[in-house]
């Protein structure tokens, strides 16, 4: 993840050049080993699952060596299948990442690819300037030639035995549009000749269409030749893309093509780039402006999963342990974290990760850069995150129970939700029309999930979900299939509500719903008259009161007069919203819940938050055995509170199963292999070199002998109360032989 921002000022982006040349150069300043036969971590019989992955631009290295199941190796210059191979020698399965809109890219850029000069494809502002990553590295608005070109560096992965291919980050900004090469698109596509997008809102529209157009195709050209490929070979290599959310790319205003590429020949799924970084964005709550990290990291975790849902793709959720800021302190990255990680895991559908974008950043440098006294990263930090790490290869777990409020609420979402974020009128700057409805929920312990609106068409898409909310401020369906099916939910017994004041300068854009036949002066008034609804059949709500709704069939439709975003900007909003949702539960169940806390069991594991800017109830206290997956020492706690700001992640040991001695929980790789005996036990270790591993392990009886490569260990901890052994020592790099010899 080498990731776009929001002004892309050059702060931001001399940093990510110099984090990019950092794990570049890690087989230098880090020390790997390129000698011949390394050692091996043995293979894991689960390893094919793929549960967990990382990616690196550089060699292996002892500070990038995370064990997990896939090294995503970064770059398709001549020098990735040297790279790729210091990595498969190590036993991790091979995936290759490289960017789609910007990169090395000059052999394309100044016509030493196909003898044509593509500088004019650069993306451009209104004022002539070239938008760039960092000198003439580009944000392409890709032509034609553009996939070919990619395709050539790909095939390169493609040879050196790849199994996976990531295309990164397919993305367009707002301000974008004025480049030569743009205008040429948008005539073969319109037909027309171009117009400047902040002319006007049909302008603007237009344009993001196009930009989310021209990525499609960019992509869907990479894919076909991978596909190829594999009829060629007999291969089954697969493609994915990491890509922000659709709520941040509508927030920071860039446009890239989102869900469509789930219906793309050749796409496998995605990674979920969601991290500190995208999920400190601030919004508006209660009038409030202000960071919610975890709040808003929950939303983009749901959109991205909504992606997938349905479709049979992949979708793997990254966790950064800091992010691409280099300025904050250890502190600041840590809780960030910790946020974001369990705004993860409350997603129980997902239980593949991306665990670290560049670990050599995270384990090899030093923060805050502008510091006069920048600090590694702390030692306890550095074993809790491995812990983590390897409690990530356990969350496929089929069972789990929310325990926190009333669930089967969500809000629609569409990817036109970038297409209005520009000049002449670039909407609400806090995105209010998305939060203005997801945060008065969630903020009352209610799980909402983000719903893709072009997904609704899929087969049992809306399964699970009795309330809908939608507005057509900020966004509008791209179709009116997506009509039907909505309408055909309700009937069956759903419950929509409708926020929307019907004010949104972008109804007049040229569309269906205006065009061929058609004059609805909104998308809206198509959808109700295909529920046989006439405005007139809803009450009028006063800032108060809450319309009662009208009946469809064995469903209810609910429409509020208001603009999302004014309601995020006052302080009573929420509770507009809240009372809402409340009716539309209360007229299907009856069974409205609010809590100031989100707690879901996942197998023998508990994930909660506690909020704050909600009720002011007492915190949730839960009691049990629970082994804290936070706290570097694995303390065993009978008693966990949930107060406002709290982030857990436990592993309940009443809920792990009998059975006989096992690995619980390690700041390492603990692989059993063999048993050295009737009471010996023994399991293969590896972690970041120079790191604190602690390996925690449940036993029947204290153990007479503990050796690591048979030099005897001494820092143990044994309770007989809850039959737990504690080991520690230092990591290494290597596979080592833990044993243990039971009295």
């Amino acid at each position: 993840m080498v990731s776009s921002r929001q002004q892309c000022s050059s702060r931001l982006v001399s940093f990510e050049a110099a984090a990019f040349a950092f794990v570049l150069i890690g087989s230098l300043s880090l020390g790997v080993s390129q000698g011949a036969n390394p050692p091996a971590f043995p293979i894991d019989p689960l390893q094919s699952l793929e549960r967990t992955c990382f990616q690196t631009g550089g060699a292996w290295s002892e500070a990038g060596n995370l064990r997990s199941d896939v090294a995503i190796v970064y770059g398709i210059d001549p020098g990735l299948p040297a790279r790729m191979a210091t990595w498969r020698d190590r036993g991790y399965r091979i995936h290759v990442m490289t960017g789609v809109s910007w990169g090395q890219y000059q052999d394309y850029l100044y016509g030493r690819f196909d003898g044509v000069n593509h500088e004019d494809e650069a993306q451009t502002d209104r004022n002539g300037n070239k938008i760039s990553h960092g000198g003439d590295v580009y944000y392409m608005c890709p032509g034609e030639n553009f996939g070919k070109f990619l395709c050539v560096g790909v095939q390169r992965a493609l040879d050196a035995g790849a199994e996976a291919i990531h295309l990164e980050e397919p993305e367009f900004w707002v301000r974008g549009g004025y480049s030569e090469g743009f205008k040429r698109e948008w005539r073969r596509y319109y037909g027309e000749e171009w117009s400047p997008p902040h002319s006007s809102v049909d302008a603007q529209w237009r344009a993001s269409k196009l930009k989310y157009y021209l990525y499609r195709r960019a992509l869907q050209q990479v894919f076909d030749h991978i596909q190829a490929f594999n009829q060629r070979t007999g291969r089954g290599v697969r493609c994915y893309v990491p890509t922000h959310s659709l709520l941040n790319y509508a927030h920071w205003r860039i446009v890239s093509p989102e869900s469509s590429l789930a219906r793309l020949t050749g796409c496998d799924g995605y990674i979920a780039q969601v991290w500190t970084g995208t999920s400190r964005t601030p919004n508006q709550y209660r009038g409030v402006v202000r960071e919610r990290t975890f709040e808003t990291a929950f939303l983009e975790y749901g959109a991205m999963q909504n992606l997938v849902r349905g479709t049979g793709r992949t979708v793997w959720y990254l966790n950064d342990p800091i992010e691409d800021d280099p300025k904050h302190d250890w502190t600041d990255y840590r809780t960030n974290w910790e946020s974001t990680l369990v705004a993860s895991l409350l997603q129980p559908e997902v239980w593949q990760f991306e665990v670290a974008p560049w670990p050599e950043r995270v384990f090899g440098g030093k923060y805050p850069a502008n510091s006069p006294n920048p600090q590694p990263i702390p030692p306890a930090y550095a074993t809790e995150l491995q812990v983590v790490m390897q409690a990530l290869n356990d969350l496929r777990q089929p069972r789990w129970r929310w325990e926190s409020g009333t669930t089967g609420i969500g809000l629609i979402i569409s990817d036109t939700l970038m297409f209005q974020r520009g000049d002449p009128n670039p909407g609400d700057r806090h995105l209010g029309n998305v939060y203005g409805l997801a945060l008065p929920l969630l903020k009352r312990g209610i799980p909402v999930m983000p719903v893709q609106l072009e997904n609704l068409t899929l087969p049992r898409y809306l399964r699970g979900l009795q309330v809908l909310f939608v507005t057509y401020r900020g966004m509008k369906p791209m179709s009116p299939d997506v009509h039907e099916a909505l309408a055909s939910w309700v009937r069956a017994g759903g419950r929509l509500v409708v926020v929307d004041d019907d004010a949104d300068p972008y109804l007049k854009v040229r569309e269906w719903w205006n065009s061929d036949g058609r004059d609805y002066a909104t998308p809206r008034l198509h959808l109700f008259e295909l529920l046989g609804l006439k405005d007139a059949a809803f009450e009028m709500g006063s800032a108060t009161t809450v319309d009662p709704g009208v009946r469809v069939g064995k469903g209810r439709v609910f429409w509020r007069r208001s603009n999302p975003a004014d309601l995020a900007a006052s302080p009573e909003g929420d509770g507009i919203v809240a009372a809402l949702a409340r009716q539309a539960v209360g007229s299907r169940r009856g069974d409205w819940k609010e809590t100031n806390y989100l707690l879901l069991r996942r197998g023998p594991y508990l994930v909660a938050a506690g909020l704050d800017e909600s009720q002011a109830t007492p915190a949730r206290s839960v009691r049990g055995r629970f082994v804290d997956l936070f706290d570097p020492e694995l303390a065993v706690v009978r008693e966990t509170t949930l107060p406002g700001g709290a982030r857990r992640f436990l592993l309940d040991l009443d809920q792990v199963g009998s059975g006989g001695p096992r690995v619980l929980a390690s700041a390492c790789k603990a692989l059993p292999v063999k048993k050295g005996g009737r009471d010996v036990l023994e399991w293969v270790v590896e972690g970041i070199g120079g790191t604190r591993a602690v390996v925690l392990l449940r036993l029947p009886k204290p153990a007479r002998q503990v050796q690591l490569d048979g030099a005897e260990l001494t820092d143990l901890t044994y309770s007989s109360q809850d039959r737990l052994l504690w080991v520690r020592f230092e990591n290494e790099s290597r596979p080592r032989t833990l044993s243990v010899r039971l009295d």
